[in-house]
């Protein structure tokens, strides 16, 4: 990216990633917003696995409250990473490989590559900060959540104050975004809510108000004296898998608290006559479960976090974390046009 974006400015740039069969071609949106007053600079990005849409609203709200004569430091919005994917509801690209293992990629390397190349090199690397918006994958929802890698203090700082009732304490996968900007010095949060393909208004709403949270903690908006959820670091968690084929039937939803032994599902034949528990293995939340009623033998159908703090308070946090966020949602403001609450009041810099 060469070109100049004065203070107090934003532009709409087309980071040209790859061209189509046809030769046109096919470009990566980023909208960069460079604020009247010096500050750092924060990449926010989404579906760099296609199909995962809740963080393509989160960004579209972010930037249209977003006033550059009043932010401190540089936005800079990518709400559509893997823009084959998106373009097909695919997670993947067309030779099916997962962008989001490919990084930093290579400039002579296959099409993922190539992209992940682009990506990193033309945008992530500009950045002091990058916030990585995700979501489950097609039939999985995910609780609300942040996963990083908390060694690095800046990122654990970003982490406390994006608010997500459940921290995981996630290692760095090879390949990924995460991983590699962390490489070069830039913290990264991984934002996890909701289910591909799906537009939820809780994970988007719980989304636009950790970004704006996270941006104030930044000083890039100006703070507002509202208190900050309660985040609990999750040191560990596991998948529970089915043991069975057969039809699921749940006993447990996301961010319930569930005990040692307790039954998350049954799994039964259709006539019903045959039927297996699924038990949790010890106390935790549920962040995550499948929402096909289907299952085959070792499908992965509960993830659940485990804590050393009290699991009844870990519990009451996520049900308060959860029912703040609904009375957002359920809220008549009077700037709603899309479904999805507006946040007055939050978006302004002194």
């Amino acid at each position: 990216m060469d070109k100049v974006i004065k203070a107090g400015e934003r532009q709409v740039m087309e980071i040209e990633a790859a061209k189509l069969y046809t030769h046109s071609p096919l470009s990566i949106p980023v909208e960069i917003i460079h604020g009247k007053q010096a500050g750092p600079v924060l990449l926010l990005d989404a579906a760099i696995h296609g199909d995962e849409l809740n963080g393509v609203e989160i960004v579209r709200q972010i930037i249209e409250k977003i006033d550059a004569s009043k932010l401190k430091g540089t936005l800079i919005a990518a709400p559509i990473v893997n823009v084959f994917g998106f373009i097909h509801k695919s997670r993947y690209l067309p030779d099916r490989r997962d962008l989001n293992r490919c990084f930093p990629g290579s400039e002579k390397g296959a099409l993922a590559s190539r992209i992940a190349h682009t990506f990193f090199t033309e945008v992530a690397q500009k950045a002091d900060y990058i916030i990585d918006l995700h979501t489950g994958a097609i039939n999985r929802t995910n609780l609300p959540q942040i996963r990083a890698c908390l060694e690095n203090p800046e990122t654990l700082r970003m982490a406390k104050a994006f608010g997500t009732p459940v921290i995981i304490d996630a290692a760095l996968r090879d390949g990924s975004l995460r991983a590699e900007a962390e490489k070069f010095g830039i913290p990264v949060l991984t934002y996890e809510a909701g289910e591909a393909l799906r537009f939820e208004p809780i994970a988007i709403n719980a989304g636009v108000l950790g970004v704006i949270r996270v941006m104030q903690e930044l000083k890039m908006l100006r703070a507002t004296r509202r208190k900050l959820p309660e985040s609990v670091i999750a040191k560990s968690s596991s998948w529970v898998r089915a043991e069975s084929n057969g039809i699921l039937r749940t006993m447990v939803t996301l961010g319930d608290r569930v005990s040692k032994g307790q039954i998350l599902a049954y799994i039964s034949s259709p006539l019903g006559h045959e039927e297996i528990t699924m038990e949790a293995p010890k106390e935790g939340i549920v962040i995550g479960q499948q929402t096909l009623p289907l299952v085959n033998e070792g499908d992965a159908v509960f993830h659940v976090a485990y804590f050393t703090e009290d699991n009844d308070s870990v519990g009451d946090k996520v049900e308060n974390y959860i029912g703040d966020i609904i009375e957002l949602v359920e809220a008549k403001d009077e700037n709603l046009t899309t479904g999805f609450i507006a946040v007055p009041n939050q978006m302004n810099n002194s």
